[in-house]
């Protein structure tokens, strides 16, 4: 808990520095989340020089959103900008010709979850309730999957599992949020 404690207060100083306009906000964002950031684009784009811009404009964003934004979670909110640059590199990356692994991660969560304009601003919620619901294996597999990019090759190997395993537990996972969203109202 004190650890959940310095983590906000710390995330709060930060905070404190985006809304003085003080560009040490900057520097201590990436000294403290820089890591994290570049762990996320580098699941997403497997390119070092692509990851590390989508990281440096993640900071930018910041930059310019925070304010009038105020994070509750500084880590998510970076973890959600730097995921969505990422995303969005991939995507441009993959109209030029390459194929890439998260563009599959992505189509498999296509069958389980709305459209974003059926959403009604709980959907993540939702989504982070159920994940929660979930047991911490099928949790980890997930969020490595599909928030951080991780290959299904590379989830069997950190988790010692056969790819066979690990494809099957992804596939009950997503099935089991299509039946928890659906049962809240959510079509896909």
């Amino acid at each position: 808990m004190d650890e959940q404690k310095n983590v906000h207060e710390g995330d709060e100083a930060i905070v404190a520095l985006y809304f003085a306009r003080d560009e040490r906000a900057i520097a201590e964002t990436e000294r403290r989340y820089g890591g994290v950031c570049m762990r996320v684009s580098m699941g997403i784009l497997d390119s070092r020089p692509d990851a590390e811009e989508c990281v440096s404009d993640t900071y930018l964003r910041a930059w310019n959103t925070i304010p009038p934004t105020r994070p509750r979670a500084l880590c998510a909110y970076l973890c959600r900008i730097v995921r969505n640059l990422s995303i969005n590199r991939l995507r441009d990356m993959t109209a030029q010709k390459r194929n890439c692994d998260m563009i599959i991660s992505l189509d498999e969560l296509e069958a389980c979850i709305p459209a974003p304009d059926e959403g009604d601003g709980e959907l993540a919620g939702h989504i982070s309730r159920f994940l929660w619901e979930e047991g911490e294996l099928d949790r980890r597999l997930f969020m490595g999957r599909y928030w951080y990019g991780q290959s299904v090759a590379e989830l069997a190997a950190d988790w010692k599992l056969t790819t066979g395993a690990v494809s099957m537990r992804l596939y009950k996972s997503r099935e089991r949020l299509r039946a928890y969203l659906t049962e809240r109202g959510y079509t896909v």
